[in-house]
């Protein structure tokens, strides 16, 4: 098995988790918490889930897959009876000084059920779904999606939602299906042309910004006009911009940010932790991180590709969807591509949930790889 392991892939794992710990070191300076000595434990923690996943069998965890979902639907509903509410949502178990995000682990679970169902459901002679065989993969991502949604955690539920969806288009659709997805882009546009940038006179007609919680809302009017309100809404995303422009060609160097120095950033040590790596590093240590970042998207596919079975394969292709879409927001969002939603950048951002399962998620890509020629 062991000329099998991946090594590139872990090599790409271990370079962003270094960048991450030795950016932390900076983020977390006095006189807040030194947090990267607490994520250095969260990384030896994720590191051994590697190794215990790696030596499990992975058609083993194929049979696991609807109880590990299962039980990841009921620490979900646990949390309305004994969940802790924090920045205005319901997300986290707290058990002693450590508190644990299930939505974060749920990932995995609908990555595995979703794996389960094609595996299980494939047709030979019918290669393509069409909108009645999808039920069982929609029913799979729907139920996860609307309890971490009413948590509330949409951009967690955004994640869940788009991992999921590449999943399914990687399980080939009816052209119509692709049709109809195109077509809810384009509405979705429509939406946004209507409720935030069309000029008409108040009360607006609107279609789905007055269901909007405030927050929400304000995110997406900030996202459209950065200028608009820069000591409210827009203060997040103009201080991030800020912090990554200022940054240049090869930095101010390690601990000399300003925007990082003087706390400027917002959540500097979680969500924002690419503006404190650009401002401190500047574009070209930019570079090399979205390299290690390539290379384990480039790597885990793959993995996928040359996975022995479609559990294996369609397991790889969710896990690396997963980290995918939540790189691709969280960057967009810090140098105001995309609007703000509270992602973390995995692998970089602090916290333990974070960090152990997309561990988890790696050492169900190094499984697929090391046993592509045992059975």
């Amino acid at each position: 098995m062991v000329p099998h392991v991946p090594w590139g892939l872990i090599v790409c794992v271990l370079g962003v988790c270094a960048l991450g710990i030795w950016n932390l070191a900076s983020a977390s300076r006095p006189p807040l918490a030194p947090v990267w000595s607490s994520q250095l434990l969260y990384l030896g923690l994720g590191i051994a889930a590697v190794l215990v996943v790696c030596l499990v069998d992975y058609r083993w965890i194929q049979t696991m897959a609807l109880p590990i979902y299962g039980l990841n639907i009921l620490a979900l509903l646990a949390l309305k009876v004994i969940g802790h509410t924090a920045k205005g949502a319901e997300s986290w178990f707290v058990i002693g000084p450590f508190r644990l995000q299930p939505a974060e682990f749920m990932k995995i679970g609908v990555v595995l059920m979703l794996a389960k169902v094609y595996h299980d459901d494939f047709r030979p002679n019918e290669p393509s779904y069409g909108l009645v065989r999808l039920w069982k993969p929609v029913v799979v991502v729907m139920v996860p999606f609307l309890l971490v949604l009413v948590q509330p955690d949409l951009g967690t539920a955004l994640m869940i939602f788009l991992s999921s969806l590449t999943v399914i288009l990687f399980g080939k659709v009816r052209w119509y299906l692709s049709a109809v997805l195109v077509g809810g882009l384009l509405v979705g546009a429509l939406i946004i042309w209507n409720d935030y940038v069309r000029e008409m006179p108040e009360p607006r007609t609107t279609i789905v910004r007055h269901y909007l919680k405030k927050h929400q809302s304000q995110r997406i009017s900030g996202w459209l006009d950065p200028e608009a309100d820069l000591r409210g809404s827009g203060y997040h995303a103009a201080q991030s911009k800020i912090a990554v422009g200022s940054g240049g060609l090869t930095g101010k160097g390690w601990r000399e940010g300003t925007q990082t120095g003087l706390r400027f950033l917002p959540e500097q040590h979680t969500d924002f932790i690419f503006s404190v790596w650009a401002e401190e590093h500047g574009f070209v240590m930019c570079l090399l991180l979205l390299v290690f970042y390539g290379g384990l998207f480039i790597l885990g596919l793959g993995v996928g590709f040359n996975a022995r079975d479609r559990f294996g394969a369609f397991v790889a292709v969710g896990v690396v969807a997963t980290i995918f879409w939540q790189v691709f927001e969280n960057i967009g969002m810090v140098i105001g591509l995309l609007p703000v939603t509270g992602i973390t950048l995995p692998l970089m951002s602090y916290g333990g949930s974070s960090m152990l399962s997309v561990m988890i998620s790696i050492g169900l890509l190094v499984n697929v790889s090391m046993r592509r020629h045992m059975f």
